[in-house]
């Protein structure tokens, strides 16, 4: 129940992968209800999904105003440690030559030791962001590269409406009115405006924020993340794309909240994520529009409120929650579709290994609401170390002490300089955001002691392991964003 995004990725991929399993899938959508069509931005896992489906980028990519992202560059997070910005870079195999040094010298910095600790300087991907070069390796590069994209999000809900239907997958257009139960709770069927009845043996609840089957008929309950994570409202607009595209989402803190750049083929997409509890809409619209250059452009804004947390269950009886029906993180580091994708994903491995049962039905739900707990701490710390003073906003997410015992693990063993990755393995967080994810955060916000008086003049690995120049003759086999862009046509 629901298209969007959420629901065509999830419509797409049963239908791919039960093709032989006698699965008939059908998408009911309201044609009164749009997709929100805000520039987004998404992780390396899109490129898996598309690959799974056997879609060439040539095939969605223009269809989609879609981009090459390599990096996200967050602006103005940590004024006080003299950083301007720093970057998030996505990992690809070249790094693995150099992490090592990086881990080293955040250690040593840690130490005291003056250290290079700039992410976008010992990952590839972020010397390719400063160069606005695209990802694509010619056949001669032997290493694997990983990057994700920007795209229009409604004209890709349309591109997945349309490669759906080669795969038998039904498109009902009907506003439901009711839903209608078994006696044991499970849904039995989807009534709709005219009264026809939709009945299926699963239901895979994507509504949306309205939570129409997990919330309103399941009764299950929603778990706010609102102490951990202020933000609850965005203002959107667009902006003339520039001469040169960049290939990286740029996420730049505000008075109280951050706005969002994410770049597509024919226009810049902004919005003003914040927290209401300390501006208002107006205010934030006045805010945004000053930041981006539109305070006398007649065009309207859009806004939109948000409910950041997620279900207790999101697989219930015999229905699955996906995208915002079963939960949010805000927009930050682009982990909605990550989340949609790998919730797909667990669920179809764990529904067909209990021969289309309840049976993993546990260990699923314990298996998501980890992934979403885990991805809600990575996000909570941008807002725990940064360094402005600026407004309330901001002091009370550095004051805030509603922190998970991992985040609080993660933070202790940082600024007790002890082993950063150990602890990430401990906890066997590296299938959420890994040890250089965590490296990148900390050491982009210059989350460091001051440095020693007396220094060696040795140990830093950026330098005597020739970092820069290993990652300037990796760069030299690419090409512009542009013509990589171009190649698509």
């Amino acid at each position: 129940m629901g298209g969007g995004t959420a629901g065509w990725m999830a419509a797409n991929l049963f239908a791919n992968k039960w093709a032989d399993k006698n699965v008939h899938v059908t998408l009911v959508e309201s044609p009164e209800i749009g997709i929100v069509g805000v520039g987004e931005g998404s992780t390396p896992t899109l490129k898996r999904f598309f690959e799974m489906l056997n879609i060439s980028e040539s095939q969605w990519m223009p269809q989609c105003n879609a981009t090459y992202k390599v990096n996200i560059r967050f602006a103005g997070w940590s004024p006080k440690s003299g950083i301007e910005d720093y970057s998030h870079p996505f990992i690809c195999q070249t790094d693995t030559f150099t992490q090592k040094s990086f881990f080293v010298n955040c250690r040593t910095r840690r130490l005291g030791l003056d250290t290079n600790v700039n992410p976008e300087e010992f990952l590839l991907n972020g010397v390719l962001a400063k160069q606005v070069k695209g990802p694509l390796a010619p056949e001669h590069f032997p290493m694997i590269m990983e990057y994700g994209y920007h795209f229009d999000s409604y004209l890709l809900g349309q591109f997945l409406a349309q490669h759906a239907e080669t795969l038998d997958v039904e498109h009902i257009q009907a506003k439901v009115s009711s839903v209608k139960q078994h006696a044991n709770g499970d849904i039995a069927a989807l009534i709709t405006e005219n009264g026809d009845e939709i009945d299926a043996d699963f239901f895979v609840d994507c509504s949306g924020f309205a939570s129409v089957l997990m919330q309103k008929t399941l009764n299950v309950k929603f778990n706010s993340f609102k102490q951990n994570l202020f933000n609850d409202s965005a203002v959107v607009m667009p902006t003339p794309m520039q001469d040169v595209i960049p290939v990286e989402t740029r996420a730049t803190a505000l008075s109280n909240g951050w706005a969002w750049k994410i770049p597509l083929t024919n226009r810049f997409g902004n919005g003003y994520v914040y927290s209401s509890d300390f501006i208002n809409q107006d205010q934030a619209e006045t805010e945004l529009r000053r930041h981006i250059g539109t305070e006398n452009d007649p065009e309207s804004c859009r806004h939109l409120k948000m409910r950041v947390g997620q279900l207790e269950k999101h697989w219930a009886n015999n229905c699955l929650g996906l995208g915002l029906s079963q939960g949010f993180i805000e927009p930050l580091e682009a982990t909605a579709l990550h989340l949609v994708q790998v919730c797909i994903e667990m669920f179809m491995g764990d529904f067909e290994k209990g021969q289309f049962s309840h049976r993993h039905q546990a260990e699923f739900n314990q298996k998501i609401a980890e992934r979403f707990e885990r991805v809600r701490d990575y996000i909570v710390a941008h807002y725990k170390v940064n360094t402005r003073d600026d407004s309330d906003y901001w002091r009370a997410n550095r004051d805030n002490t509603h922190l998970s015992e991992s985040l609080i693990q993660i933070l202790n063993v940082w600024y007790k300089r002890e082993d950063l990755g150990a602890e990430i393995d401990r906890q066997k967080l590296n299938t959420h955001f890994d040890t250089i994810s965590w490296h990148c955060l900390l050491a982009g916000y210059g989350a460091f002691p001051p440095i020693a008086n007396n220094q060696p003049g040795t140990g830093d690995h950026f330098i005597e392991n020739g970092i820069e120049e290993f990652n300037r003759r990796c760069s030299l086999n690419f090409s512009s964003h542009q013509h990589n862009l171009d190649s698509l046509k």
